[in-house]
């Protein structure tokens, strides 16, 4: 008889050690100047107007808004683009500066008539170029009046706000320019009110945010990262001589057939396909409740592994034979994963379906080859099982000094983070996971719309908001190092790992910049010889836990 081998696991009963380890991700780009001339003006919402940079550098372009009713007007006026870079103002600017929480500058600027006037000559020059006005020639000048009842007076008002804005906003940032965040700037004006104070004033005021590079502050000094000291705890399961026993345990078994017992009780050594339940214990039989996590039916227990399931569950059914039910009573550790099953007293009630024993063969040479093709003698596959579980366990331990030292320099940093870096490396991880949720599960178009929605992004974003700004403060900290101490890396890495990294994105048929391609290459780069300097000055410590 074939045991069905199903795969059922019951986290009350394995309780799992979910791995907390944390990657060093791409550090956001937070130092580059703000690129005044790859901005693109976006259609005026009533309340708030975000300037956001394009994929591709292009000519800053303004489209103007229009609520005329004649569709000839509109047409004109959405036409109008005034492609200009940052050029000499007829009249300064007042701007006034206040820092805000988050990392975050509110900009009060302040046009004057002068240059307002100037930019709406500009514009009814444009129009003048573009305007095709029955009566008129092409190219040949039409009285200005004209030209304003054609086009709308409110469409020439709008685009001349909009041209206003496109012509001061560069000179507004100055004082910010090398520490704004792209893609953070916002004019918080609403469109209305610089409306009635342009109408009226024939000038113009308008507030921007803009998140800026956070500073940091290390704790107590500049130097407190230097001499660390790590104690990095080691998972016991990732010892590679215990790891390449139990493998070579398991490939032993899967060798062997799996017979009924049909004339005693529960072996150790022994698979059983059980049913599980458990209720709290009460003296009050009101109050005894299910607990759903623990019910499961056909779980295939192999009973070499009840050092991995609740204490005293393997000894509550040794005996039990195929078609009995066994019940009895269990404490949850106060070490238990789940917190809030940790000291409960549960009864257990147990049905064994199957039971069944291992016919092993004997362990010699002879069946070398069917534990590790190519091998031809059992010392051969321990020595090869050995090996890979030595590289494994390297590689786990290199990869938990990194996540103590990432975790223990976060603490030791304070830092005001942006809500636009927040949200950027968020939406990262979030993309990230939806990805691979896509890769294992295949979801249709209405699944992956509904996990790609705001209110879906949102509610990830608020539930992980101490992993996210953890994150955040890990990818600050390794970069500030690198520039403290001056760290590089070889030339031909950066090209070498950038062709790597454009050739998966082409076999996998994605698109890609290259350009932030070899960004993130590069902070991936810097992050290792961060970590590589910070392993080589701190003192570590392993425990096995």
């Amino acid at each position: 008889m074939e045991l069905c081998t199903r795969t059922v696991t019951s986290f009350l009963l394995l309780n799992p050690s979910f791995s907390s380890n944390s990657l060093l991700l791409p550090r956001p780009n937070i130092c580059t100047p703000f690129k005044f001339n790859s901005l693109k003006l976006s259609s005026f919402s009533p309340h708030i107007h975000r300037f956001l940079s394009p994929p591709t550098s292009s000519p800053f372009t303004l489209s103007a808004s229009s609520s005329s009713s004649s569709s000839s007007s509109s047409s004109s006026a959405s036409s109008v683009a005034v492609a200009e870079e940052q050029d000499h103002l007829p009249a300064e600017l007042k701007v006034t500066e206040t820092e805000q929480p988050n990392s975050r500058v509110r900009l009060h600027v302040e046009v004057p008539p002068l240059v307002c006037e100037d930019c709406y000559k500009r514009v009814i020059a444009e129009f003048m170029k573009q305007a095709k006005i029955p009566g008129f020639r092409p190219g040949k000048k039409v009285p200005e009046s004209i030209l304003i009842s054609y086009v709308g007076s409110k469409n020439v008002h709008n685009a001349t706000i909009e041209s206003i804005l496109r012509r001061t906003l560069s000179h507004a940032m100055t004082s910010v320019t090398g520490r704004a965040l792209q893609d953070s700037v916002q004019i918080v004006t609403k469109f209305s009110d610089m409306e009635e104070t342009y109408s009226s004033l024939g000038s113009l005021r308008y507030d921007v945010l803009v998140d800026i590079a956070p500073e940091i502050k290390w704790i107590p000094d500049n130097n407190t990262y230097k001499n660390l000291k790590i104690v990095v705890e080691i998972d016991s399961d990732i010892d590679a001589h215990k790891a390449s026993e139990q493998e070579f345990r398991r490939r032993y078994k899967s060798i062997g057939a799996l017979k009924v017992v049909t004339d005693r009780g529960l072996q150790v050594g022994d698979v059983a396909v059980l049913d599980i339940s458990a209720t709290t214990i009460d003296q009050d039989e009101s109050n005894v409740k299910n607990i759903p996590s623990a019910e499961t039916k056909g779980f295939n227990f192999d009973t070499e592994d009840g050092d991995k399931v609740l204490p005293g569950f393997l000894d509550s059914i040794i005996g039990i034979q195929r078609g009995e039910s066994k019940s009895f009573p269990l404490v949850f550790p106060e070490t238990w994963k789940q917190e809030n099953l940790r000291g409960v007293h549960a009864q257990f009630t147990v049905e064994c379906r199957e039971l069944f024993y291992r016919d092993l063969p004997e362990l010699d040479d002879s069946i070398a080859d069917k534990l590790l093709p190519g091998c031809t003698t059992v010392e051969q596959v321990k020595d090869f099982l050995l090996q890979r579980c030595l590289e494994v366990e390297q590689t786990a331990r290199e990869q938990a000094t990194d996540n103590a030292i990432l975790d223990q320099i976060s603490k030791m940093i304070e830092v005001d983070i942006p809500q636009s870096l927040f949200e950027e490396q968020g939406r990262q991880l979030y993309g990230a996971n939806l990805l691979e949720i896509q890769a294992k599960m295949k979801l249709n178009e209405q699944q992956l719309a509904s996990l790609s929605s705001p209110k879906a992004v949102n509610e990830y974003l608020e539930h992980q908001k101490e992993n996210i700004t953890n994150l955040i403060k890990q990818n600050l900290a390794v970069g500030d190092i690198y520039r403290r101490e001056n760290l590089q890396f070889a030339s031909e890495d950066l090209l070498k790992e950038v062709e790597n990294s454009i050739a998966e994105f082409k076999r996998q048929k994605q698109e890609y910049d290259e350009e932030r391609v070899k960004e993130q290459v590069q902070e991936i780069l810097e992050g290792a010889k961060v970590l590589e300097w910070l392993r080589e000055h701190a003192e570590i410590q392993y425990v096995t836990k």
